[in-house]
């Protein structure tokens, strides 16, 4: 049985650590698993910064409107039109400058849309969400960074020269911590850690005196749906575009199709997992012949009890039936057994390696079912040589 334990923990060791990584690459790229796209302008491939590009021509500005078609569409469970500046200055609190955090401006969907919540304070009210209230939200990023403990409600934010009242602190409403190895990790995972600050949409103007293209948040219901949801929002964006769709260099709306970036990282190593599932299967292989070969030493060896056996009456049937049932037998123990070993050797892997692992249901079921196929395959051989001795022969072996 020993070929066929070292072949199905083989085979369970490496789908297991593949599965994790796999979960790894899309957990880190898509995170806490509020499923949300991104559809922003995009140029030459980058997406636009404001803060020091023009605004190109041929971009209308969008309303509640737009984001009725797109919550029209299948598998979108909400969407939100947001103003964004990435790394946005002169942004103080007292003499302290806030540096690198992200300004938003928000509306009154956005919070549910990306999986906030307030956590301290209030958010905001419809009087400041129609900007006649100079009101700021804070993650708790910025709290941390900037006010060291000290209770930030009701503080004065200097945001661009204009003073904004803090009234409450938001924070996602499930926790996610991506795993990092390496420096790329760091710079691909961890690029919010700045923090971020939310004013309402309708200050937007006022604080950075002219407006520019918005940036749609869309809510798909599945981490499955988010690649067709993303596409299908910024068709009905472009559509609007009075831009030369043919044009590379003109501005267009473009999902960050974070759900899509992970299939890519994942089908990158497919050719190596396959190589790595092909050379743990052949330890299956070498398992079924040594059982071929210790059933046909035990023919040899049993050959007297064959003979007793055909001279009692027993059919070629029966003879067959017992070897093929022993082999079966055999290969059905070491499968679960292999099994066994799989998974301890999976959680090794993941300690010593610091790989993570996660133990694939479906490949244990085809590990021990390929291992009693095996069994039946390689317990014919022997079977059919032991139905087929001439009693008279068999009786008379030494």
């Amino acid at each position: 049985m020993l070929g066929i334990i070292v072949g199905v923990a083989a085979v369970i060791a490496v789908v297991s650590t593949i599965t994790g990584t796999n979960e790894q690459i899309k957990n880190n790229l898509i995170g806490d698993g509020t499923n949300t796209v991104s559809i922003r302008v995009y140029r030459n491939g980058w997406a636009m910064d404001f803060s020091y590009e023009t605004v190109p021509d041929g971009i209308p500005e969008f309303d509640e409107r737009i984001l009725d078609e797109i919550r029209a569409i299948d598998h979108v469970e909400s969407a939100s039109l947001i103003h964004m500046r990435d790394y946005a200055e002169s942004v103080y609190y007292l003499n302290n400058e806030v540096s690198g955090a992200s300004v938003l401006g928000i509306d009154r969907n956005y919070m549910e849309t990306a999986g906030y919540q307030v956590v301290e304070g209030r958010g905001f009210s419809d009087t400041e969400l129609k900007g006649q209230k100079k009101a700021v939200l804070i993650d708790d990023t910025v709290r941390e960074s900037v006010f060291d403990g000290v209770d930030p409600i009701g503080k004065t934010l200097d945001i661009y020269g204009e003073p904004f009242v803090i009234i409450g602190v938001v924070d996602k409403k499930s926790e996610f911590e991506p795993t990092i190895n390496t420096v790329e990790d760091y710079y691909t995972y961890m690029g919010d850690t700045r923090g971020s600050i939310y004013i309402p949409d309708n200050l937007w103007p006022l604080v950075f005196r002219y407006d520019e293209p918005k940036t749609v948040i869309v809510k798909a219901d599945s981490t499955d749906a988010m690649t067709s949801v993303g596409k299908k929002s910024e068709e009905i964006l472009n559509s609007y575009l009075t831009v030369s769709s043919d044009d590379e260099n003109s501005a267009k709306y473009q999902s960050t199709n974070l759900a899509q970036a992970a299939s890519e990282l994942q089908q990158l190593s497919s050719s190596a997992n396959i190589l790595l599932i092909g050379i743990a299967s052949i330890s299956l292989l070498v398992g079924g012949i040594g059982v071929m070969n210790i059933m046909l030493v035990s023919v040899t060896e049993r050959t007297r009890e064959i003979g007793i056996k055909k001279a009692l009456g027993a059919r070629k049937s029966r003879i067959r039936r017992q070897f093929l049932m022993e082999a079966v037998i055999l290969s059905g123990i070491g499968g679960v057994l292999g099994v066994v070993a799989g998974i301890i050797l999976a959680k090794i892997i993941s300690l010593v390696a610091m790989i993570p692992t996660a133990i694939n249901i479906p490949s244990i079921i085809i590990a021990v079912l390929f291992s009693m196929v095996i069994g039946i395959v390689f317990g014919m051989v022997p079977s059919l040589k032991a139905s087929n001795l001439n009693p008279i022969d068999a009786l008379g072996y030494e």
